[in-house]
């Protein structure tokens, strides 16, 4: 099959085929006489695997460390499950670096002190008050109350 109809089965741009081409992610396909490359079902499996690797939040670089072995057929079931407990460990960690400013946001969003229709506004404070992280600190400084005009 040609670039497009491989593309097309495997439900990527032909743009996205010669990216991973360029890339080292698949092998460069043979070229027809006619100059179209030429792609088979080994292709198919292996952009299929690169699609679903990335699916699961695997990167480039990874799935590329993966694909020798895996096409030579030493990527052992060992090997499966200790790349995927490396990827569960970094999501567990990713996860709770969203909850910590998760709650720098919620904190950030309680100091605001103005009505919604006016500007914003936050108490002068210093950042070591309770209940403000970083975060909090920050918007404050930024959003400070305007001094007012002498005039």
């Amino acid at each position: 099959m040609n670039i497009s109809q491989f593309a097309a089965v495997c439900e990527v741009s032909a743009d996205t085929v010669r990216y991973y081409e360029k890339q080292g992610i698949i092998k460069p396909a043979p070229r027809q006489g006619n100059g179209y490359r030429k792609y088979g079902d080994a292709d198919v499996q292996t952009l299929r695997f690169v699609r679903g690797a990335q699916a699961l939040g695997f990167s480039l670089a990874e799935i590329q460390n993966i694909l020798p072995r895996l096409a030579e057929g030493k990527f052992a079931r060992a090997d499966i499950e200790q790349q995927l407990l490396k990827k569960m460990a970094q999501i567990d960690e990713h996860m709770r670096q969203l909850k910590t400013l998760k709650k720098e946001l919620q904190a950030t969003f309680a100091s605001l002190t103005c009505k919604p229709e006016l500007p914003v506004t936050t108490p002068q404070s210093t950042a070591t008050d309770s209940g403000s992280g970083a975060g909090a600190a920050m918007a404050k400084k930024a959003f400070k109350k305007p001094a007012a005009k002498i005039s």
